[in-house]
């Protein structure tokens, strides 16, 4: 088993990742962090082959995380997974050493093709390590390994969306003990209200919400809704 760290600071965003992971055969979540200080307490205990680390984290980015640990000798690896996506943030991750970079949001999908090639990256590097020397071929196989290819947005989706998104509009609303309105939605999971009610348009069309109207004293009412129970 491949044993994997999960730091987000989001602890929302956080167990959506960690349920991800636990789909994937050979992967198993260890343990997870909110912060800077506890992913790397978390390493120290031992037993962590790869972290699924966001960048912006409350004491420190999580690059900064990954130089102190090559600093200390750590030798964990790493996948960011992050709404980072400048240039510089990417330019620097590689140079870190990370082995790949996904910008939040995410398919299911496209994280498993990524943890579906680290997972072949160990097995070529394992093989290769049984015979002690590495020719040319071998090489190309070990960097080959960590090739992936565009993956398809999921087929439960519209173009767009993403699941991890999903996963936390339906997670927030699976708890409300009351109807929600978008700009509620977008309160509770940090997503712009247009977002928010795009999400919750799709979701109640696909019958997983139930839409109820509000009447005030003017203007037009107010969309609400609510998980519908099985």
């Amino acid at each position: 088993m491949i044993d994997v760290l999960v730091v987000d600071d989001d602890f929302r965003v956080a167990e959506i990742n960690a349920k991800y992971v636990g789909r994937v055969p050979g992967f198993r979540v260890v343990d997870r962090a909110h912060n800077a200080a506890q992913a790397l307490a978390a390493v120290a205990r031992g037993s962590v082959d790869l972290i699924l680390l966001d960048h912006y984290l409350p004491d420190r980015t999580g690059l900064e995380l990954v130089q102190q640990m090559r600093e200390i000798g750590y030798g964990s690896d790493v996948i960011m997974i992050t709404a980072a996506g400048d240039v510089e943030t990417v330019r620097t991750a590689m140079r870190l050493g990370a082995l790949h970079y996904l910008v939040k949001p995410f398919t299911f999908a496209a994280l498993r093709t990524r943890l579906d090639s680290y997972a072949a990256l160990r097995r070529t590097v394992d093989r290769v390590g049984d015979r002690g020397v590495a020719g040319q071929e071998q090489v190309d196989r070990i960097f080959g390994a960590l090739r992936t290819t565009p993956v398809p947005s999921s087929p439960g989706l519209p173009s767009g969306h993403s699941e991890p998104t999903s996963d936390l509009i339906c997670a927030v609303l699976h708890r409300a003990d009351h109807p929600l309105s978008a700009h509620e939605v977008a309160a509770e999971t940090g997503l712009s209200r247009s977002t928010a009610q795009r999400y919750l348009r799709h979701l109640e069309q696909a019958g997983r919400l139930h839409l109820s109207l509000k009447y005030g004293d003017t203007g037009r009412p107010e969309h609400r809704y609510a998980w519908v129970k099985p």
